[in-house]
């Protein structure tokens, strides 16, 4: 069977975490990955893009497993995550709408991938015999080797009749409470004031992602250092990076994302299945996009973030909407953490990050790795 091989390829390569979500066409490889390799399981293709970014960051060597078609879902994050940072990102896609694919639905976007993958200057590798099998060790090889981004276009016939292994599925009787309470009147704290009590709570060798537009500028602006990861975009992926790098690295993560950012996320479920540690996520909750201009979203009147994650079964869910409050939710973490900070809409005039994406890559692995 061809999956061995593939599987050999990846581990002669010194990979070490496959973010996998499966393909029809490649359940034997999932199967077999999940026996042999570290695997993280995701729901939504782009949250493995941030996942992998994050894991490289602090040391890692991730690859992606996924059907092509999810490509289409993470452009945007490997351009402007990926691409912007010049990180490396190898991406093992299960080919479909060609080889005479059966569902029609498969065809319009995805035999256009090569051409896709042209445009946007990603190199492109076919494995359609066991022969080719090799270029998936020269793409990982490449694409680590340059920090730049490479996808393997797998051919079905490569997997043909492939059968899953004969996985036994475990009791699933469970018993669920979920306890998360919370009252509070109209929130006070901006969230430059939120953030800059976060910060003051962080330990001097711990790990920062703060998200994408004002959140990082204020984080900048309240303690810049070394070992902040700012994102300058890559809608919703702050919270997979910061847990790629929670699960490839012992250090303590933590991440400031916002109420917008996780509900356009898909990330919770992989939070509630890996739960490392080390990670703690604060959600700025000020219920509007605000880098945006400050728009409503769900979270204002309907839907409550420390809900959300307690109904995911996270466990350790705080709210904190004082100072005094912030500095207690973020002492004393033994176990993954979720803190909620009700805060007011609006957005302070904290200065730009005075950083390229590749400076703050540099001082970043610098400072953990030097």
């Amino acid at each position: 069977m061809h999956e061995e091989s593939v599987i050999e390829q990846l581990e002669a390569a010194g990979v070490d975490m496959v973010v996998s979500l499966p393909c029809d066409k490649n359940k034997r490889f999932t199967d077999l990955v999940h026996e042999r390799m570290r695997v993280v399981d995701v729901t939504r293709e782009e949250d493995g893009v941030g996942i992998c970014a994050g894991a490289y960051l602090v040391g890692g060597k991730p690859v992606m497993s996924i059907q092509s078609s999810g490509l289409g879902n993470m452009l945007n994050a490997m351009m402007s995550l990926t691409d912007c940072y010049r990180l490396p990102l190898v991406v093992l896609a299960s080919w479909r709408g060609v080889d005479g694919e059966k569902i029609e639905a498969q065809v319009p976007f995805n035999s256009r991938i090569p051409q896709l993958l042209d445009v946007y200057g990603i190199l492109c590798y076919d494995v359609s015999t066991k022969d080719d099998i090799p270029e998936v060790g020269r793409a990982i090889d490449d694409a680590y080797s340059q920090g730049r981004m490479a996808v393997v276009l797998i051919h079905p016939k490569l997997w043909e009749d492939a059968k899953r292994l004969d996985v036994p599925y475990p009791p699933r009787v469970r018993s669920v409470r979920v306890d998360y309470a919370r009252d509070s009147g109209e929130p006070t704290l901006t969230r430059l004031e939120a953030i800059g009590e976060v910060m003051r709570s962080i330990g001097d060798d711990e790990i920062v992602v703060s998200n994408i537009g004002v959140p990082s500028k204020e984080t900048f602006a309240s303690r810049d250092r070394p070992l902040n990861f700012y994102m300058l975009g890559s809608y919703t992926q702050a919270t997979p990076i910061g847990l790629g790098m929670a699960l490839a690295s012992d250090r303590r993560v933590t991440v400031i994302d916002g109420d917008g950012s996780l509900l356009g996320s898909s990330v919770f479920p992989v939070l509630s299945s890996e739960r490392p540690d080390n990670l703690t996520v604060v959600c700025m909750d000020n219920g509007t996009f605000g880098s945006t201009g400050n728009q409503m979203n769900q979270s204002y009147l309907d839907v409550d973030m420390g809900s959300v994650a307690s109904a995911y079964g996270l466990g350790d869910v705080r709210c904190a909407d004082t100072p005094e409050g912030i500095r207690g939710a973020m002492a004393g973490r033994e176990a993954m953490r979720f803190v909620q900070v009700p805060i007011r809409p609006g957005n302070s005039a904290s200065p730009n990050i005075v950083m390229t994406a590749a400076e703050i890559r540099d001082r970043f692995m610098g400072a953990l790795h030097g």
